[in-house]
């Protein structure tokens, strides 16, 4: 057996510009960090001439005959790709479990296509870097399969930390922000997050807002260049330690990102969220495209008691975590060794084989 896990991650400035419609055009900008809740692979070899995929999240089975080729649609189509494209069809059990919901903003699904390649790879013996584990997530999430996703997800799933991401046409940065060990644990105490018992299809709210990033002007496209803007002064505060300063960001990230697309809030969310900054929080959003699944709060810890009981007498759930440096790893390899028709040759190689 192998198991990997692979971390979900907070966005903290940015969001959106990540997206290949828009950062091909303008550069895109994001700081993210990845946390201590994971999405876990376990992969164990099967006597039968077969592939299985089970998911716990999803209460899904599925089951590849190994005599016929392997398609990538329908339930469970993610990781079929991804076995798809190490050309892998039979001899393995895969079981998949995160431990949060699907569908609430953390960058799940991003975090299975990170687990299962790392997993892959080293059964492999593939000599993969992490830039090529995050690209190889991107090119299945977004090329193969079509979905109107940004890359930040992959690469905080595989590198871990808190991180600066820059996008361009032909190349993505990543650069580790190293904050004094006071102000990183001031920022981690000053974050809440509560989940607000809503998941959502975040491709619908995606799709909405890739179209509208496509255009050459208009609301979108303004609220996304504003949201880039206020990347430098995100990192300024937290090197500075300035907490107050970056929660009036992160409230200003909110109104313009209500504005990428229609969905990213309603009636609900927009309760909570003032109901929050009421009893004291600085600044918040909800994660992930929005419509649903949590709620990140910045509220300076003398604050944070009465913002806990609004949140909870409105039926939100605080849910704890912490920042994590690791990334995607192996945890444990009792010797599972895979065989693969495909020379290792580089990223370019795996890319070639759509």
């Amino acid at each position: 057996m192998l198991i990997v896990r692979s971390p979900l991650r907070i966005s903290l400035a940015g969001g959106g510009t990540d997206l290949p419609v828009y950062y091909r055009n303008y550069g895109g900008a994001v700081i993210n960090t990845s946390i201590d809740r994971y999405f876990y692979v376990f992969l164990k070899t099967e006597s039968s001439n077969g592939l299985e995929i089970a998911s716990a999240d999803f209460r899904t089975f599925f089951r590849h005959d190994g005599n016929h080729p392997l398609a990538w649609e329908g339930d469970l189509e993610l990781p079929r790709a991804i076995f798809h494209h190490f050309g892998i069809n039979n001899g393995l059990s895969l079981f998949l479990a995160s431990e949060i919901p699907p569908g609430t903003g953390l960058g799940s699904s991003s975090s299975v296509s990170v687990g299962l390649i790392k997993a892959l790879s080293a059964a492999c013996g593939l000599n993969m870097s992490r830039e090529d584990i995050s690209e190889l997530a991107c090119f299945i999430e977004i090329e193969k399969l079509g979905s109107p996703i940004g890359k930040q997800d992959q690469y905080a799933a595989t590198f871990g930390g808190l991180n600066l991401i820059t996008f361009e046409a032909d190349k993505t940065q990543v650069t580790p922000l190293n904050l004094s060990q006071e102000n990183r644990n001031r920022l981690e105490r000053s974050l809440m997050l509560f989940y607000t018992g809503q998941s959502r299809k975040a491709n619908d709210i995606l799709s909405r807002q890739n179209e509208a990033s496509g255009k050459k002007q208009g609301a979108t496209l303004d609220a996304l260049h504003r949201v880039k803007e206020m990347v430098p002064n995100v990192r300024k505060c937290f090197e500075s330690g300035d907490i107050e300063g970056f929660g009036m960001l992160l409230d200003q990230n909110w109104q313009e990102k209500k504005r990428f697309a229609k969905g990213v809030s309603n009636q609900r969310i927009d309760d909570c969220y003032d109901a929050a900054v009421r009893a004291g929080a600085l600044g918040g959003k909800v994660t992930g495209a929005g419509g649903g699944g949590f709620l990140l709060l910045c509220c300076d810890e003398s604050r944070q008691e009465p913002v806990i009981k609004e949140m909870e007498a409105l039926g939100l759930i605080k849910v704890g975590f912490h920042f994590e440096d690791m990334g995607a790893r192996v945890i444990m390899n009792s010797g599972l060794r895979l065989t693969t028709r495909h020379e290792w040759k580089g990223f370019s190689d795996l890319i070639a084989r759509v």
